[in-house]
């Protein structure tokens, strides 16, 4: 038994969400706290796994906020480095009419962009059954060393290593770069979460399954779970490939964090069957599950403090099949 059952490396930082406007009719943002891997453990921590984050922080009013949030949410905090120079990364979300967005990032540099391989705790990894990790701790090279070190102690330990690219193009210097990233992590990973616009990107092909079958040509991935937005979700494991329907919110606000909450709920069946247990009807259970709590998140402002708790996501899945939705 492992202490932990999944560490994640990456960015923590605040995303700054439109939340009205102003009196003079400028918009006002809410400072919520965010970045894709803790969102993730967030999701794992409401299911009641044990997780713990490695990454980094400014020493400023943000950096000791964050680090507060993830203690209040019961993520281990003990390799959570604070820097004295870099200040904490901010994320301003413009949010579309369809919930959709676009991000302008403050990280140049970030603090996350600055955690170094000393830094990295492996006793964390030694004893972690899951290792999660994305892209935005590869952009650059000291904490692109950082995460290679953390997958190679991850892999030596006997984690299963779990990959979301999360593609930001404005964060890389060029998109050949974010290219022979994500083709590092994905010759790493046990489990790949890719999104329906990601692999049209990496692939060329427009055709998801044709995308994927591509991706499983050049790359031996166990499970891979494709997130299509409003069309839903699907996964590919052995020579099954299992689609699950989408749960569509008439009080959708916003998609920050959706994918997360989806990913993070997949991970919490890889941890409940292992890798290698998977049928069909198991895989339509995680899809459904995945979609579900992410559909909830839509519904509210930023993600990593508002995550669903189990018995709610359940209730919404009840509420679906009983509209006939989702069957």
């Amino acid at each position: 038994m492992k202490k932990y059952d999944v560490v994640a490396l990456g960015e923590l930082l605040i995303d700054f969400t439109e939340n009205g406007t102003s009196a003079q009719g400028n918009p006002i943002y809410e400072a919520n706290p965010g970045g894709a891997p803790c969102n993730v453990l967030s999701m794992l921590t409401k299911l009641g796994r044990k997780t713990a984050f490695i990454g980094k922080v400014g020493q400023d009013i943000f950096g000791n906020r964050l680090r507060t949030v993830l203690e209040e949410v019961g993520i281990d905090t003990s390799n959570l480095v604070t820097d004295g120079e870099a200040r904490t990364t901010l994320a301003f979300v413009e949010t579309f009419p369809d919930g959709d967005r676009d991000f302008s990032f403050y990280r140049n540099p970030g603090a996350d962009m600055m955690l170094a391989e000393e830094e990295v705790d492996t006793e964390l990894l030694k004893d972690t059954a899951v290792f999660h990790f994305g892209t935005l701790s590869m952009t650059h090279e000291g904490v692109r060393s950082a995460t290679k070190k953390a997958i190679a102690a991850a892999k030596e330990a006997g984690a299963v290593i779990s990959f979301d690219p999360n593609l930001r193009e404005p964060l890389w210097k060029s998109l050949d770069d974010a290219r022979e990233q994500v083709a590092y992590g994905l010759s790493q990973c046990d489990v790949l979460k890719i999104s329906d616009n990601e692999i049209q990107w990496f692939t060329g092909e427009e055709d998801y399954d044709a995308g994927i079958c591509r991706l499983r040509a050049q790359y031996d991935i166990p499970l891979i779970v494709l997130s299509m937005g409003k069309e839903g979700s699907r996964a590919y494991y052995k020579d099954l490939r299992v689609e699950a329907a989408p749960f569509l919110q008439e009080k959708t606000i916003e998609t920050t964090g959706a994918g997360d909450t989806f990913g993070g709920c997949c991970l919490n069946y890889v941890l409940e069957y292992g890798l290698h247990n998977f049928d069909k009807a198991r895989l339509k259970e995680m899809l459904t599950f995945a979609n579900a709590a992410a559909s909830i998140i839509t519904t509210r402002k930023g993600a990593l403090r508002v995550m669903p708790d189990k018995e709610e996501i359940q209730v919404q899945i009840e509420e679906n099949m009983k509209c006939g939705k989702n069957g």
